[in-house]
């Protein structure tokens, strides 16, 4: 078991899986026992949900686009809003926690915090808020914005929207409701406050009209690699899941990241969990031809148009058998995804690839990480950089869900539980209790 140099503290490996529908491989929705529907199925998310919570995972997470971003003429979208879906999740559920992606751009703190404080409540303090700020072209056209706002005026906007979300919470003290039958009172009104916040981007009287959430806070999530981005982290995040595709490249990472978090005051930092796909086989070679079949199975113009998506370039500038062009520039003048455009790109550099080995080595995906191989292999990676101060945990992304899933937790979870990385049952009922955070006080 790894320790926590600065307290002596074991640390606990943390794992979560992201839902995205079918699987992280495009065409994992073709697999024999794929369901087509799966994106739109409840029951689809909940047999996954229940899957993870045996293995005794922290929390599943769901991503989320407020456009169709992807070229659904091949593959399944991110389509259902995810409080609704997580909600369904809870109550089929007990003790996995429930995590869900909202942007700062296109809503408002108020109904924010409502909706995350009620998904808190229904779960019993399981509740989690992926906190992003939306770089697409069709989801600004969607909120009637001919462009999107410029990157460091979202990250304004979502410093404000996060503090005022947090303090909509804490308008009800924790003793508010009384609810006595014999005295008649049932809540001690003086005990709930108005926000009265008014600041460069939103105007909220407040105070939220629901008791305070369980855990005090939902949890905090933040995912992006810009400096606003690790700012924002730093200020607002419990947990960030990053893109990281190597050790060293990870190491720094969370370093950057743990000296912000130091920088405003905070006593302890910020749990990072990088994106992780497994694609697992009995054998290394039997690994690399269920990624290869999967792979062979995207049309290349899909893949192509993907990547280039995240590089910002047309699609007719890349070459299958080129390299990536040297001449990259952050999409959109910068105003577009950061974090997996250096995330490919550094991918693309590191293994000199062509287009057509990059998009192998992804796995047909794109930003996140791909380990091929044998339980064995993929327990050994993770504990190196578990182990190495890389990571705290791993946010998951099956090749293809649920036999994805299924295939680590009988594989992967019984090793790491036996080298004393992963608890074997959960010691508590609530998100941060899984996380090893303190509930915030008023």
């Amino acid at each position: 078991m790894s320790r926590n140099s600065a307290s002596d503290m074991p640390r606990h490996l943390h794992l979560n899986v992201n839902i995205l529908h079918s699987g992280f491989v495009p065409s994992a929705w073709r697999l024999p026992n794929a369901d087509p529907r799966a994106f739109v199925d409840v029951a689809h998310y909940v047999w996954v949900a229940q899957l993870a919570e045996r293995a005794k995972f922290d929390a599943v997470f769901l991503a989320d686009n407020a456009a169709i971003v992807d070229q659904i003429d091949f593959r399944p979208i991110t389509a259902l809003e995810p409080t609704v879906l997580l909600a369904s999740i809870a109550a089929a559920t007990t003790h996995i926690g429930v995590i869900g992606t909202a942007s700062t751009s296109y809503n408002e703190p108020y109904n924010i915090a409502r909706r995350f404080a009620t998904l808190d409540h229904v779960s019993s303090g399981r509740a989690g808020w992926n906190i992003v700020t939306t770089a697409d072209l069709p989801s600004a056209r969607n909120f009637g914005h001919d462009a999107v706002p410029d990157h460091a005026q979202r990250y304004a906007r979502a410093a404000e929207f996060t503090e005022l979300v947090k303090a909509l919470w804490d308008s009800w003290a924790d003793d508010a409701f009384i609810g006595n039958k014999e005295s008649g009172r049932f809540v001690d009104a003086t005990k709930v406050r108005p926000v009265a916040h008014e600041g460069r981007f939103f105007k909220v009287q407040g105070p939220l009209n629901l008791p305070r959430p369980p855990q005090g806070h939902p949890v905090l999530v933040q995912a992006g690699a810009s400096g606003d981005g690790r700012d924002l982290a730093a200020r607002h995040a419990e947990a960030v899941f990053s893109a990281s595709q190597s050790f060293d490249e990870s190491v720094a990472y969370r370093a950057d990241l743990n000296a912000r978090a130091g920088a405003y005051g905070r006593r302890r930092g910020v749990l990072v969990l990088a994106g992780l796909t497994t694609i697992i086989g009995a054998t290394e070679a039997e690994a690399i031809r269920r990624r290869d079949e999967l792979v062979e199975q995207i049309p290349w113009r899909y893949s192509l148009a993907r990547l280039a998506g995240i590089l910002g370039v047309a699609p007719e500038r890349l070459d299958l058998d080129g390299r990536v062009p040297d001449d990259l520039a952050l999409p959109n003048g910068g105003n577009g995804n950061h974090t997996f455009f250096h995330a490919t790109l550094a991918q693309a550099r590191r293994g000199g690839y062509t287009v057509r080995e990059l998009i192998r080595s992804l796995a047909g995906g794109g930003g996140h990480r791909v380990i091929v191989g044998t339980p064995d292999q993929i327990a050994d990676d993770i504990e190196r950089w578990f182990a190495g101060g890389a990571v705290d945990g791993f946010n998951l992304m099956p090749d293809a869900l649920p036999d994805g899933l299924q295939s680590f937790v009988d594989g992967v979870v019984p090793i790491l539980q036996r080298r004393g990385i992963f608890r074997t049952d959960y010691e508590g009922r609530t998100l941060r209790s899984h996380f090893g955070l303190e509930r915030p006080g008023v």
